[in-house]
């Protein structure tokens, strides 16, 4: 706050003194020189006039100077309090239009902090780092997922510090060259994890009053660029797929229409072969359509309540010819009382054909595929819904898996032994169709696997609410 002191000081008036009394000592001067005064004359004058220009300005600086005082006293807004004693027009008029300029500075410092918090808090709610930087390239503003992506120690440091890639550093300088315009560049941000990102360095029309000249803009291409790659991965291995049982049919229909006209023996055997093709694509096509479906509907969690042993029970009659074919057996261990899931009963009807499928494909002959179903008090991970879990274990006694496999088995066409899958019958979709469907039902899927003991695949899945537990 401004402060003033109690009279002004004599080096404040004395030059409005001078100015004022200026004139008049010249005139008095000039009538002297024309000898229309004596020296004593004008002398006597020009004091005279002095003493009264002097009384005159210091009455008025000094009210003036008074009404200063009291308008700004610590607690009071700037005016001539209605108690004050009268003033010159003069200083009444100054003080007025001072209280006028205090009050438009006040709302505008308030106007101007308004802004300011709106404009960050829009800023903050951006998903996208963004990083203002001044001519000098230092970090001067950043918003809030800035700060999560740098940490809160970025701000004054050279944008080389936080973001060491020449790319980027390159578009940056040369945005700056230029001072107007723009550049967009992609880049990869290593880390524990490395993530695909975009930068947009876009010129400031002018400094700003945090000095900022440039916009650094990064966003995220990460989860775009992995979609991106498994659509392609997902229609090269489809492609290819299809191709060759439609190869292999085309090559035989050929033969039999040339060649293999009339030989009897060769064209049972190449109608097998196309028999079996044709029903490889019709697994692999209904799976593809299955997974599409799957994908679609797998944000909608579903809300009936199935009995997960009697889905068990009934996968297990199903395939009881194709376990008989390999004089193995399908042992259910169920606990007593299980409780219900949540969840559509045909979908997990094709979770457990697909488990149980598998395990008789992949075990060897003799031996048993075992399905236990126990309850478990803990929700199963990530489900949110912090009700018990039914637990539903598919064990077999195979070759194994090796531990570097297990993490990639749930992706698409992912196989382990390409060419004993698909002389198996298996269409690599399988186990991706059960990864989606436990998405879809809240649930988890484990898979342990030791090569020469076996593998054992867990499913956990939420108990309806209300459900007694055994």
């Amino acid at each position: 706050m401004v402060r003033f002191h109690q009279a002004p000081p004599a080096e404040r008036w004395l030059p409005a003194l001078v100015a004022f009394a200026l004139p008049g000592v010249a005139v008095l001067v000039l009538l002297l020189a024309f000898g229309a005064l004596t020296p004593g004359a004008a002398a006597i004058g020009i004091l005279l006039l002095l003493i009264g220009v002097g009384l005159t300005v210091r009455r008025v600086f000094g009210d003036l100077w008074q009404a200063m005082n009291d308008a700004l006293a610590p607690g009071r807004e700037v005016g001539v309090p209605a108690s004050a004693p009268a003033r010159s027009s003069v200083a009444a008029d100054l003080i007025d239009g001072l209280a006028r300029l205090q009050r438009e500075l006040a709302a505008g410092r308030t106007r101007l902090a308004a802004e300011a918090a709106s404009a960050s808090a829009i800023l903050d709610a951006l998903p996208d780092p963004l990083l203002f930087l001044d001519a000098e390239r230092r970090i001067v503003r950043v918003n809030a997922a800035a700060r999560g992506l740098f940490g809160d120690n970025a701000l004054g440091r050279d944008l080389a510090q936080a973001l060491r890639h020449p790319t980027v550093l390159d578009a940056v300088q040369a945005v700056q060259s230029a001072a107007t315009g723009f550049r967009e560049v992609e880049f990869v941000l290593v880390g524990t994890v490395p993530r695909d990102f975009s930068a947009r360095a876009v010129a400031l029309p002018k400094a700003m009053a945090d000095r900022s000249t440039l916009l650094l803009l990064l966003h995220d291409l990460t989860a775009a660029k992995r979609a991106e790659q498994m659509r392609a991965d997902f229609v090269a291995n489809a492609s290819h797929e299809l191709r060759t049982p439609l190869s292999t049919l085309i090559g035989f229909i050929e033969t039999l229409r040339g060649p293999a006209r009339d030989d009897e023996e060769a064209r049972q055997r190449f109608l097998a072969i196309m028999s079996e093709q044709g029903s490889r694509m019709a697994r692999l096509i209904a799976d593809l359509l299955s997974l599409s479906q799957i994908e679609l509907d797998e944000h909608m969690p579903p809300e009936g309540r199935v009995d997960l042993a009697q889905v068990v029970q009934s996968v297990a009659d199903m395939l009881q010819f194709q376990a008989e074919a390999k004089h193995m057996h399908i042992a259910l261990d169920a606990a007593p009382h299980l409780p219900a899931v949540i969840g559509d009963r045909d979908q997990l009807v094709q979770v457990m054909q697909n488990l149980i499928d598998n395990a008789l494909k992949y075990g060897r002959p003799g031996t048993a595929v075992t399905v236990t179903l126990k309850v478990e008090p803990q929700a199963a991970p990530g489900s949110g819904s912090g009700r018990a879990s039914v637990v539903a274990m598919v064990r077999d006694e195979g070759e194994g898996i090796a531990r570097e496999h297990l993490p990639r088995l749930t992706e698409r066409f992912y196989r382990v032994d390409t060419a004993r899958s698909r002389r198996l019958g298996g269409t690599g979709l399988g186990l991706a169709i059960v990864k989606h469907i436990v998405n879809r039902h809240r649930g988890s899927l484990a898979i342990d696997s030791r090569e020469g003991e076996g593998s054992c695949f867990t499913l956990r899945l939420p108990a309806a609410a209300g459900e007694s537990e055994g």
